[in-house]
């Protein structure tokens, strides 16, 4: 498929896939028992809202992503068990759809997710920017007087959010909260990963001129082990927010990789959680090169 098409709707169902679930971006169908198929759309969506058109490529973008982070947690966190199995297109695809499909889907193993999102926050902005401003908590912990907006906090803290279904948002929580939801055992174990991920995240891309400010994580649960496993993408655009290193500056908002310039042209144009929105042609092309950039940097490839 062209880079500059736009791939927004895919259905299976007439090839006789079976649809487990449509998100805002992917689209999940059952391969067997155990395993998934993930299709990245180029959908886009901001403030819980998927936007008319989307962004050429991005969900080829957001699957090579992805797979370099898997690859590199595989070989950096060989403890931590993910669903990735391979980005290869299954055998059953029909040969009508190869094309468009390639480099945006994943086997993956199925697992029973946690109903919960995992965000680790290494830097005070956003949302969590906005609570300390009002009440010097972040997810209702007490934190440091005279912090900056977007300063870097002293340690990364760990600041989950419910799950919310289609159409609602989701909510901040406290860590207490979420032990009741998960299970206090299991909240452990996804805090301590999360925590260990985003640090070595946090590294890997600061060594190549990208600061990861935030970061949201999604996990399952083993039933047979009771581990936690690693499911959904991970440390995308969509998922994260990257910052420049060079342009970083304490005190004020940044310069970002991710979905903030969408989110500004949003609030500016009056257009923030309104359903149906077409995004013009400048912020597309914006978007675009700022989610290939942050692939380029993170992976030290060229994005084709």
């Amino acid at each position: 498929m062209a880079d500059n098409q736009v791939l927004t709707h895919v259905n299976l169902e007439r090839q006789g896939f079976s649809k487990v679930a449509s998100g805002k971006v992917r689209e999940i169908y059952k391969l067997d028992e155990h395993t998934l198929l993930f299709i990245a759309t180029d959908r886009i969506s901001a403030y819980d809202v998927i936007l008319a058109n989307g962004i050429p490529g991005k969900g080829s973008l957001l699957t090579q992503l992805s797979a370099h982070w898997f690859d590199l947690i595989k070989s950096e966190m060989p403890e931590l068990k993910t669903h990735m199995l391979t980005t290869a297109l299954p055998s059953s695809v029909p040969s009508q759809l190869r094309l468009v499909l390639e480099n945006r889907t994943m086997q993956v193993r199925r697992y029973p997710i946690l109903p919960i999102e995992s965000i680790v926050r290494g830097y005070i902005t956003g949302s969590a920017w906005a609570e300390y401003k009002r009440a010097g908590t972040v997810n209702g912990m007490s934190m440091p007087e005279g912090l900056q907006e977007s300063q870097r906090l002293e340690k990364p803290i760990w600041t989950p959010s419910t799950k919310a279904e289609a159409g609602m948002h989701d909510e901040n929580i406290s860590e207490a909260r979420a032990a009741e939801i998960i299970g206090d055992d299991v909240a452990k174990m996804v805090e301590a990963a999360s925590l260990k991920l985003y640090e070595m995240a946090r590294d890997y891309a600061a060594a190549r001129g990208i600061l990861i400010a935030d970061t949201k994580f999604e996990f399952g649960l083993d039933p047979a082990t009771k581990e936690v496993v690693l499911v959904d993408e991970v440390l995308t655009p969509d998922s994260s927010r990257f910052w420049p290193a060079d342009g970083y500056e304490v005190g004020r908002s940044q310069a970002s990789y991710d979905k903030q310039y969408l989110r500004d042209w949003l609030t500016n144009s009056g257009n923030k959680g309104r359903d149906g929105v077409t995004m013009p042609e400048d912020v597309v092309k914006a978007t675009t090169a700022k989610y290939r950039e942050a692939y380029e940097r993170l992976t030290g490839t060229t994005w084709r």
